[in-house]
């Protein structure tokens, strides 16, 4: 049973890193640095709301470590484990409140809380509180881009629960 679930977790972590790191090559859909879907949370929201939840911190962390590695980017590391940890605490709490037709909530607050974790480690980093200014622009993005990413996780569990794969 051991070897199944690191094989799955193991699985899970390439699927998420695999999405990463295409995302990463597509061009911004929009002109406003920062902003971009997060396509990889598909996973980690889903192996949240699908296994235990440290199976799902270790997806989330490996995930940002090794992407952060094969980006080349050792700086983005520290914005995406802040973004990815906070959303991730957030997200504990909205599972044990949400039901599986609900999961597309947990999507958009956790995407509102990646944001503000990455705007906070910003402005530790910069020491320019004024960067905050970003943050209704971080909000408008993280809403839309947490509905696309959590209706996928929650399209996602709710086929594999059908097939009985989890």
């Amino acid at each position: 049973m051991e070897l199944k679930k690191l094989t799955r977790n193991a699985l899970l972590t390439a699927i998420a890193l695999t999405i990463f790191m295409v995302e990463a090559q597509i061009p911004p859909l929009v002109p406003i640095p920062g902003v971009k879907l997060g396509l990889a949370n598909i996973v980690t929201v889903f192996a949240l709301f699908a296994y235990k939840k440290q199976d799902a911190l270790m997806i989330l962390l490996v995930r940002v470590f090794l992407g952060s590695v094969f980006s080349g980017q050792m700086m983005t590391l520290l914005y995406s484990l802040a973004g990815g940890l906070l959303c991730f605490g957030v997200t504990i709490f909205m599972e044990k409140i949400l039901t599986e037709k609900q999961i597309w909530v947990a999507g958009v607050v956790g995407a509102v809380f990646h944001n503000i974790g990455q705007l906070l480690v910003a402005i530790v980093i910069t020491s320019t509180p004024s960067i905050a200014v970003y943050l209704p622009v971080l909000l408008v993005s993280g809403i839309l881009a947490g509905l696309f990413t959590g209706l996928c996780a929650q399209f996602l569990y709710g086929k594999l629960k059908h097939f009985g794969r989890f």
